[in-house]
Order: C-alpha cells, then sequence, then structure tokens
C-alpha cells in the first residue's frame, strides 16, 4: 500500500462521531457516508448531491437510518453520514456503491473499522459510545 492510502487508514482509525439524539449500546448498525469517494476530496456540492443519493438509496432499501457526522478529532475534516441498522455485508456493498474506501460496524458499542475498496484488515476501534460527542445541532460542513 502506498503512503497515502496507509495515511487515509490511519485517519479512519482516529474518526470521532457527532449526533444530536444517543444510540442504544444494544443496537447493531453501519455508519455510511457517500462524501469523497475513494479518499478523493470532492467540493461541498459534489458531495451534498452524494450524500442525497446515498439517502436516498438507504430509503429505497427500506433500512432505519439517522443522520451524523465523522469527523477528524480536531474538527478540520468533517463528513456527513449516516447511521444504518442493516448487517456488515449489506453495509459494505453500500460502501461499495459509493466508492467508499472503508465503512464504521458497530455491535453492541464495539466499533469495527471495515473496509470496502482496499486491501485491509477490519481493524476493532474500542468502543463506539467513548467516540461520540453530542451536539444540539450539526456544524456546516465545507
Amino acid at each position: 500500500m502506498n503512503d497515502s492510502v496507509e495515511t487515509l487508514w490511519r485517519y479512519y482509525k482516529e474518526t470521532e462521531f457527532l449526533l444530536t439524539q444517543s444510540l442504544s449500546s444494544q443496537l447493531s448498525f453501519a455508519i455510511i457516508t457517500a462524501h469523497n469517494p475513494r479518499g478523493e476530496v470532492l467540493t461541498p456540492c459534489q458531495n451534498g448531491l452524494l450524500d442525497r443519493q446515498l439517502q436516498h438509496e438507504i430509503y429505497r432499501l427500506g433500512l432505519p437510518y439517522r443522520a451524523m457526522i465523522g469527523s477528524s478529532q480536531d474538527r478540520k475534516h468533517m463528513e456527513k453520514s449516516w447511521v444504518v441498522a442493516t448487517d456488515k455485508a449489506s453495509a459494505i456493498e453500500l460502501g461499495r456503491l459509493f466508492n467508499q474506501n472503508a465503512i464504521y460496524y458497530v455491535e453492541a458499542d464495539k466499533l469495527q473499522l471495515v473496509p470496502c475498496l482496499l486491501a485491509k484488515e477490519e481493524a476493532f476501534l474500542g468502543a463506539f459510545s467513548l467516540r461520540v460527542n453530542r451536539v444540539q445541532e450539526f456544524p456546516d460542513i465545507v
């Protein structure tokens, strides 16, 4: 793997999550974004269009979902994402459909980084609840 892919993978491992509502620690769900496919940084307009397409696909599949934001620890990079109640295999396929390098999957509060397009091993990242920050409203993503 080249350095840029290794750097992306390291950033993915450090992600925190902004939510406006708490989630039960008993739930299993995926965290999926459509932003910046294959790690290529797009404009806010392009990412917004992809996000709406992903939301439409989740809705079409009849899956329960909720908005969230995946964020770097310093909040300099944020991506609109979706908590989606689905199994891991279906979540990976949805990530691949939107050209995502990886998704996150949470089972009983255990956070996993799961590759979709990258030839990497799943990474267990500890407790999801320790990476959640509750916010009153989502910040604007630019």
